[in-house]
């Protein structure tokens, strides 16, 4: 432990503006849980029978893990991050066989009246086994391929045991940390290729069920989406205008072919159209990858080949989903509406959000919130009470303290002297920009309905928890470094 001394150089340089947007917004949670599970009984805010009073207590002992966390000296961090990650990592295969089934998942431990899921206590212990990596003597990610494997392997631990567990949304949430290995020096060709991977896989399903030049949409605009991010990579990454003009030229000429068939009265088949201009560009690649510096080429090949791969993966991995997830995808590309059903939360969501107008309905006074029209409304869809209470001021406030926050933690990030710190507090970051995002975005139907929670919102002890680590952690690492400079 600290001395006095140093207890008081901690708390004289914690960042202050971090802790009073954090109390802010376990405040405003506490009330708004209260507001999505308020009944007209009048129950108690502080009614520890009640959601709203069950959350309070959370908040105090979150305050208490904040402070002592505050007090512990922070080479304890650093030193035995490599243990906590693993006693983690091992509570996570326990959970897999000791945890009930709750909702379809096998994640949370019950203790008594108390249940916790390992999982949100993961998050901090990865971060810190991350940082911990990255701050080993003479580390740099592009130094050698197995730093890369030793990085991937952190991440995606905890990955895999969660995915046992089924519960997708939170393992998903440790994908994030790919953004801290951009910062690292991660080539941007990797975040390129999730961003393809992404599109693809939205593009491929959503237009699968109209027809292009005779095969289906997803698949002709696909293919034309590779085409242009050859052509782009080839102008841009390889820097070669040169062979970008020749390529251009080769799809006006095909283009022209194509045009001059059906004016003739022949119908082409689009796949034989499309597949014949990409292996006339990539034949073309490969005769310029003789005459120059061949790597830069080659990968662009790849890109190409891979992206029309994946597209044919698209429906296979859907499959591997179950049905109710598949439904969830479906409902949020617009491809299925099931209002009764998996579009149901996300259909009763927009109803509230819209019916909050420009200054919401007041406090306690929203009427989906109170007839309780939207299921999960204290836990996952929280941000439809305060759209439905508070309006667009009340969200757009809520939305300003997040982006204020995040931008906040990345300049601490910045100023570490550090790897260590630095890495931690990327994680940090990148963990609330997935969540904040998710959450956000399933609530409003942009994206499909994977259970992640709110931070520091939605109701739940571990979440809250875990959230309060994850920052409290970060806040006593900068502290420490503002006290060796003082």
């Amino acid at each position: 432990m600290l001395s006095r001394t140093s207890n008081r150089a901690t708390f004289r340089h914690v960042d202050i503006p971090i802790i009073v947007i954090y109390a802010i917004l376990v405040i405003a949670g506490a009330f708004s849980i209260y507001a999505a599970s308020y009944d007209f009984d009048n129950a108690s805010i502080l009614d520890f029978g009640e959601f709203s009073g069950k959350q309070f207590v959370w908040i105090a002992l979150s305050f208490a893990i904040g402070i002592a966390i505050l007090l512990v000296d922070d080479w304890f961090f650093e030193t035995y991050a490599y243990p906590i990650y693993i006693g983690i990592v091992l509570l996570l295969i326990l959970t897999i066989f000791i945890a009930p089934n709750i909702k379809g998942s096998h994640s949370w431990i019950v203790l008594g009246p108390v249940s916790l899921q390992p999982a949100e206590f993961a998050k901090f212990a990865t971060a810190l086994a991350l940082a911990k990596l990255f701050n080993s003597y003479n580390f740099t990610l592009n130094a050698k391929a197995s730093n890369y494997v030793k990085a991937l392997l952190i991440i995606l631990l905890p990955v895999i045991i969660i995915k046992l567990q089924d519960e997708t949304g939170s393992a998903l949430v440790f994908l994030s940390l790919f953004l801290v290995l951009f910062r690292e020096g991660m080539s941007g060709l990797i975040l390129i290729a999730a961003l393809c991977a992404v599109t693809i896989f939205v593009v491929a399903l959503k237009y699968s069920s109209i027809l292009i030049l005779g095969i289906p949409g997803g698949e002709f605009i696909v293919l034309s989406l590779v085409l242009l991010l050859i052509l782009a990579m080839v102008l841009f990454y390889c820097k070669s205008a040169i062979a970008a003009r020749n390529i251009f030229l080769i799809y006006c000429g095909c283009a022209a072919i194509t045009a001059i068939l059906y004016a003739l009265g022949v119908n082409p088949n689009g796949r034989i159209v499309m597949y014949s201009t990409l292996s006339i560009t990539l034949v073309y690649i490969v005769t310029e990858m003789l005459k120059r510096d061949a790597k830069k080429l080659l990968i662009t090949s790849l890109f190409a080949i891979g992206s029309v791969g994946f597209m044919y993966s698209t429906t296979t991995a859907l499959d591997s989903l179950g049905n109710h997830q598949q439904m969830r995808i479906k409902v949020a590309l617009g491809m299925e509406d099931d209002l009764r059903g998996a579009g149901y939360n996300v259909n009763q969501s927009k109803i509230a959000i819209g019916s909050g107008g420009l200054t919401g309905k007041g406090f306690l006074n929203g009427t989906q919130t109170k007839l309780k029209y939207v299921p999960e409304q204290h836990t996952d869809f929280i941000f439809c009470t305060i759209g439905e209470e508070e309006g667009f001021i009340g969200t757009s406030a809520v939305l300003i303290l997040f982006v204020v926050l995040i931008l906040r933690i990345i300049k601490i990030a910045e100023r570490q002297h550090s790897a260590f710190g630095r890495v931690y507090a990327y994680c940090v970051a990148s963990y609330l920009i997935f969540h904040f995002g998710i959450n956000i975005g399933m609530v409003i139907g942009l994206c499909p309905v994977i259970g992640i929670p709110l931070p520091f919102f939605s109701y739940g002890g571990s979440s809250l928890w875990g959230f309060t680590i994850l920052l409290f952690i970060m806040l006593k690492i900068d502290a420490s470094r503002s006290e060796r400079n003082y």
